[in-house]
């Protein structure tokens, strides 16, 4: 299974992410799975990618040439492919990946983990979609998620297309279990 993983790419966050991140890819790369990532040398993306590499997996890094300066990207990605723009790089990891799992990062972190949501809202895909809850991180979020809901910006049905785990291994679980019947996405006006 091609597995994309959304996360950080700063270095200066606590280190106990950066290892939760590392162990959770080498067990995916052990159990025989891809990595398809941003590309990145640094924070979660290269704990992600030490990970596979520690694991035997094999590595698909995806990021502009813009990105291509000395530290910057994982110089030990099996494959590299350098699309136009930022764009074109999400859109390659949506539509080579059979599912997403998403660890803690920034605002870039955010934005792919509400595109491949939406997407699965609007019945584009019906690949799983993981928050990986290391430490707490997301609980912020998925309150907010709540609360929009209870104010009808959000439909409830909506927390139906990801899950959120702290568990390690409920998160590969959810990963593995495929995609979603296309009939239990709702489609939405």
């Amino acid at each position: 299974m091609k597995i994309c993983i959304f996360g950080a790419s700063s270095n200066n966050i606590d280190p106990t992410y950066i290892a939760g991140t590392e162990i959770l890819s080498e067990t995916l790369a052990k159990r025989g799975h891809t990595l398809i990532f941003g590309g990145g040398a640094n924070g979660l993306m290269g704990a992600m990618a030490r990970g596979f590499t520690k694991g035997g997996g094999y590595i698909i890094g995806v990021a502009p040439r813009f990105f291509d300066l000395p530290g910057v990207l994982y110089q030990q990605c099996d494959e590299f492919v350098y699309p136009d723009s930022m764009r074109d790089r999400k859109k390659f990891m949506e539509d080579n990946a059979d599912a997403f799992i998403v660890v803690p990062g920034g605002i870039g972190t955010y934005e792919e983990f509400f595109e491949v949501v939406t997407l699965k809202q609007l019945a584009r895909h019906a690949k799983p979609i993981v928050l990986y809850n290391l430490n707490g991180f997301f609980d912020k979020l998925v309150a907010l998620i709540r609360s929009d809901t209870e104010t009808g910006f959000i439909r409830p049905q909506t927390e139906e297309l990801f899950e959120v785990t702290a568990d390690m291994n409920e998160a590969i679980a959810l990963t593995e279990a495929g995609e979603m019947d296309i009939e239990q996405i709702r489609f939405y006006d």
